[in-house]
C-alpha cells in the first residue's frame, strides 16, 4: 500500500521512569487531537571548495525533529492532564518520553520536551485548546518493527 493516513501513526508520551522503574506509562495522545505536524530544523553550513565550481555545498550539521500538537482539552484524559501539569515546567520538568508508531510498523522513542503548552484561553464559543510542541531532545531510537515476518 503506497499510501498511509496520518491517523494510522500513532503517537504517546510517557514519563521518564525513574529509580527501579523500567517500563514507562504510555499514554496515547488521541482523543481530542486535531493534528500532529511534523517540523525539521536544521543546522546547515555551505562552503564552496577550489575542486569544484565554485557553487556552495549544503551540509547538514544537525537535525532537530518537532511535532506541534493542536487539539481540544479533555479534563478527564490522562495525558491531557499531564501535558498540562508541566505547562509551568522548567528544565527537566518538562522532559518525557515520546514514542511514535508509524503506518509502516517503525517506531521512534527518545526523550523529548514539551514546549508552548496551552490548555485555556480563545474566544467564548470555542472548545479550550490543547497545544504544545513535543520536540526530541535528540535522534530517537529508531527500529523497524518487522518481526522478519513481514508483520510489525
Amino acid at each position: 500500500m503506497g499510501k498511509h493516513k496520518n491517523v494510522e501513526t500513532k503517537h504517546f508520551l510517557a514519563d521518564i521512569p525513574k529509580g527501579d522503574e523500567t517500563e514507562p506509562d504510555y499514554m496515547p495522545l488521541a482523543r481530542g487531537i486535531l493534528s500532529i505536524g511534523s517540523e525539521g530544523d536544521e543546522n546547515v553550513e555551505e562552503f564552496a571548495y577550489y575542486d569544484g565550481d565554485g557553487t556552495p555545498e549544503s551540509d547538514v550539521i544537525s537535525v532537530k525533529k518537532n511535532h506541534p500538537v493542536e487539539g481540544h482539552f479533555y479534563d478527564d484524559e490522562p495525558v491531557h492532564l499531564k501535558i498540562r501539569e508541566k505547562e509551568f515546567g522548567t528544565g527537566d520538568e518538562r522532559k518525557c518520553l515520546y514514542k511514535q508508531v508509524r503506518s509502516t510498523g517503525e517506531t521512534l522513542i527518545g526523550v523529548a520536551t514539551l514546549l508552548d503548552i496551552n490548555t485555556t484561553g480563545g474566544p467564548a464559543e470555542e472548545y479550550a485548546p490543547l497545544a504544545c510542541t513535543i520536540s526530541w531532545d535528540k535522534k530517537p531510537e529508531i527500529t523497524n518493527g518487522d518481526d522478519g515476518e513481514g508483520t510489525p
